[in-house]
């Protein structure tokens, strides 16, 4: 192999591993975005399927761990047994500070780990009188495949990915 082929298939990888980095972090800090929006909200809502019936009902819980997008039920819920059935959500925002929406499609992913139960309960310690990091019925759910737009009443819609 020639020394000129060796140096451009180098500059190649570099080039590949400078772009993953940079849409890495891209993607993070479309997740900060996401997860700032929902807790500014303070409430948002989540939609699930039962049968053929849709279900809606309010959330107020987003915190980062690990680079994911997590959120946090009881397992005992039917918002959970739906979710566990069929893991493909939708979740919509409204600030009305700011006048805008969010709306995010995703499909949510249990983590059983104790230590994200309690990085979730220690974000929202109010829910620590309902549930405990090592009990059977706290339920973390992070978020995969998401498309979230951001829509406001005097501007274009806004697409982010992660």
């Amino acid at each position: 192999m020639s020394r000129k082929l060796i140096i451009s298939a180098l500059l190649a990888v570099f080039s590949l591993s400078v772009s993953a980095q940079t849409n890495q972090k891209q993607e993070e800090q479309q997740m900060k975005e996401v997860c700032e929006f929902l807790k500014q909200c303070g409430e948002y809502y989540i939609a699930t399927v039962e049968g053929n019936q849709p279900r809606v009902r309010p959330f107020g819980t987003a915190a980062i761990f690990e680079n994911k997008l997590y959120i946090q039920t009881g397992k005992r819920k039917n918002v959970a047994k739906q979710m566990m059935a069929n893991p493909k959500i939708e979740i919509c925002a409204f600030n009305k500070a700011k006048g805008e929406t969010l709306r995010i499609e995703a499909t949510v992913v249990p983590d059983e780990r104790v230590e994200v139960k309690q990085f979730m309960l220690d974000e929202y310690p109010s829910l620590k009188s309902m549930y405990s990091a090592t009990d059977d019925n706290t339920l973390v759910l992070y978020l995969t495949n998401v498309t979230a737009r951001f829509h406001s009443f005097s501007g274009e819609a806004r697409v982010v990915k992660f």
